[in-house]
């Protein structure tokens, strides 16, 4: 019955927009770390947290928050999502202490989860059947683009005035996109009334909750997905969430060092849109993933260790290798998680847990190469740490060739 909901590219252009607001807030970060290191006295092992903090919520509760938006209501979510990603920013204006930082990464974290994670459902109730795997390949760019975005603005707006004013705007931004969101997207109960004319007495809240979870959680392609994506998240994160202090080490400025970084993040957005278009001319997923992946292991050899060589030039060169291979990953793993949803009704369930196995990448992998880095004494090790995760991923790749075939 999606046929007979009117496509118009205003509403799931907002949902995107909605998605690159929260994504600027994961990407706040890394151009701010040299700063708050002076500022607060924050270190290397506490900015790792501070990159990380904010997948917290989402590695506690990423299915719960899931299933609770299939029930809650997408839109609505998402609403709630960016208005605590505005409070949460706004508040750290205020933060004087390392640990009032952390404090509100988590807040900024759940508001995080609850804009993603109901995004690719609604996408798939806002957009034709035949449009979605484009529209996935573009929602899938909505953290490297969000993330190169706040890479390039940060350090301009920190060095005209304070890591305080970088807080507040991004503040204002998420909620700017909440309010476009609001205008652009009808309500919940309209989309579903035109979905579902005919249902059923609904059953109690808390029985329908438990079902979803007990749906997703019993099939295996949830399970093959998140772990897909955790793999390529806890290696996307670190890799990109230091390169700007890598680049500051080496003498880099930090205006430089975060343009070299947000041109990483932007081949990402290249690599999803390129995945996009892949599955929509017949590219089967379990070949793209094979791809992503062994492009990440083989860059980041190349970037990080000795065979790389001394040349600047090539190290970089592999490092936005790294992020337009890797950029394939998302892209596919949105669109397989749309497919393996048990039901129509678990689609944010399902992506709920992929975001919860996301976000346990994603809060893992920057500590643990910050770890790796200090006791190697340099970063010349980083390529292991993501060497491990991609063969994993393409370990994973397998049981998609044999289930999803298409």
């Amino acid at each position: 019955m999606r046929s007979l909901i009117s496509f118009s590219l205003r509403a799931p252009i907002a949902v995107f927009v909605a998605g690159l607001a929260a994504a600027v807030h994961i990407g706040k970060i890394p151009p701010a770390i040299a700063v708050l290191g002076d500022a607060l006295g924050v270190s290397l092992v506490e900015a790792g947290f501070l990159l990380s903090a904010v997948q917290l919520a989402g590695m506690l509760l990423g299915v719960l928050v899931g299933a609770l938006a299939d029930g809650f209501g997408l839109r609505r979510t998402m609403l709630c999502g960016l208005f605590v990603l505005c409070f949460a920013s706004l508040a750290g204006v205020w933060a004087r202490q390392p640990s009032d930082l952390l404090a509100l990464r988590a807040l900024e974290g759940l508001g995080f989860l609850c804009v993603v994670l109901p995004a690719p459902s609604l996408m798939r109730q806002l957009v034709p059947a035949a449009r979605l795997p484009a529209f996935m390949g573009l929602w899938g760019a909505y953290m490297p683009a969000g993330v190169a975005l706040a890479l390039l603005t940060g350090p301009v707006v920190m060095a005209w005035w304070n890591w305080e004013a970088w807080w507040g705007l991004l503040g204002v931004v998420a909620g700017c996109a909440g309010l476009w969101l609001a205008w652009a997207v009808g309500p919940d109960a309209r989309r579903a009334a035109v979905a579902r004319p005919h249902t059923a007495p609904p059953s109690p809240a808390v029985l329908v909750l438990v079902r979803r979870l007990r749906m997703t959680l019993a099939s295996p392609g949830p399970w093959v997905v998140a772990v897909a994506f955790g793999m390529y998240s806890c290696q996307w994160l670190a890799v990109i969430g230091f390169l700007p202090s890598i680049y500051m080490q080496a003498g880099v400025s930090g205006v430089a060092a975060g343009a070299l970084t947000a041109l990483a993040c932007a081949a990402n957005v290249v690599g999803n849109l390129v995945a996009g278009g892949l599955m929509r001319a017949g590219w089967r997923t379990h070949h793209l993933l094979v791809i992503g992946f062994g492009g990440t292991a083989l860059a980041t050899v190349v970037a990080f260790s000795p065979l790389g060589g001394d040349g600047p030039i090539l190290r970089f060169a592999a490092v936005v290798a790294f992020s337009a291979v890797g950029g394939m990953i998302p892209a596919t793993l949105f669109a397989l998680a749309v497919r393996v949803a048990p039901s129509e009704h678990t689609v944010s369930t399902t992506m709920g847990w992929v975001q919860q196995c996301s976000a346990c990448g994603q809060f893992l992998g920057p500590p643990l190469v910050a770890w790796v880095a200090g006791l190697a004494g340099g970063w010349h090790f980083t390529w292991a740490v993501t060497g491990v995760a991609s063969v994993v991923g393409i370990a994973l790749s397998l049981w998609v060739r044999l289930k999803q075939p298409a």
